[in-house]
C-alpha cells in the first residue's frame, strides 16, 4: 500500500513551474488560470499582528488535514503547496513596504482540484476537536482567476523587496501596461527553517 501511495505522490510546483518557479534575473509575463485556494482575509502589519500569525497556523492546519484525508481516502499524496499573500490598501497610492500597518491581505494555500467544499467542512470539524484556532471559522474556499501578471522571484529577506518590487513595475511599464489587482506574493521557504538570504519569494503583479 505504501509502494502505491509514493507511486502517487504529486508536486503540484513543479506541475505548475511556470507559476512557483520564475526567474530571479528578469521579469516574465504568464496567464495565471483558475486554481483553488483556501482562504481568509485580515489587515495589519504580518510581522506585528497576531490575526495573521493566527490565520496562518489555521490555513496550514487545515491544508494538512486535507492532505491526510486525500491520502487515505483517494490514495493520492500530494505536498502541502506554500503559503500566498495578496497584498493592497484602500488607498494604493499610499501602499508602501515601509509601512505596513495599514495592508489589507488575504492569505492563502493552493488546493487540488479535488478538494471540495464537503471535504473541507469534514477536514476543519477534524481539526477544531485536536486544536483551538481562532481563525479556522473563517477559511474558505475559492476560485481565484488571476489572468495576465508579471512576475520575477526575489531571493533575499522580505524586508528588501522593495527594489525587485520596483523592477517588477518597471517591466510593467516597458510592456505598456498598468498594475491592475492586489500585489501577491509566493512564500516558497519556511522563514524559521531558512537563512534571510536565500528566502525565495515570487513577486507577481496583475496588470493591464
Amino acid at each position: 500500500m505504501e509502494d502505491i501511495l509514493t507511486m502517487n505522490k504529486i508536486d503540484f510546483k513543479k506541475e505548475l513551474k511556470n507559476l512557483y518557479n520564475p526567474s530571479a534575473k528578469t521579469a516574465t509575463v504568464i496567464d495565471v488560470p483558475p486554481l483553488n485556494f483556501l482562504m481568509i482575509d485580515g489587515h495589519g502589519d504580518p510581522n506585528t499582528a497576531p490575526a495573521y500569525r493566527e490565520a496562518v497556523e489555521a490555513l496550514f492546519s487545515l491544508s494538512y488535514a486535507l492532505k491526510f484525508m486525500v491520502k487515505k481516502e483517494l490514495a493520492v499524496d500530494y505536498a502541502v503547496m506554500p503559503l500566498e499573500g495578496l497584498w493592497w490598501a484602500d488607498d494604493m497610492s499610499r501602499f508602501s513596504v515601509e509601512d505596513k500597518s495599514g495592508w489589507l491581505w488575504t492569505a492563502m494555500i493552493m488546493q487540488p482540484e479535488y478538494i471540495v467544499a464537503d471535504l473541507v467542512e469534514t477536514a476543519r470539524a477534524q481539526v477544531a476537536r485536536k486544536k483551538n484556532l481562532p481563525a479556522l471559522p473563517r477559511l474558505r474556499l475559492e476560485t481565484f482567476h488571476e489572468g495576465r501578471a508579471a512576475q520575477i522571484t526575489h531571493i533575499g529577506p522580505y524586508a528588501a523587496e522593495a527594489p525587485t518590487i520596483a523592477q517588477l513595475h518597471q517591466f510593467i511599464a516597458a510592456q505598456g501596461g498598468q498594475c491592475a489587482g492586489k500585489h501577491h506574493e509566493i512564500y516558497l521557504n519556511d522563514p524559521g527553517r531558512t537563512a534571510p538570504e536565500k528566502l525565495k519569494t515570487v513577486i507577481r503583479q496583475p496588470f493591464a
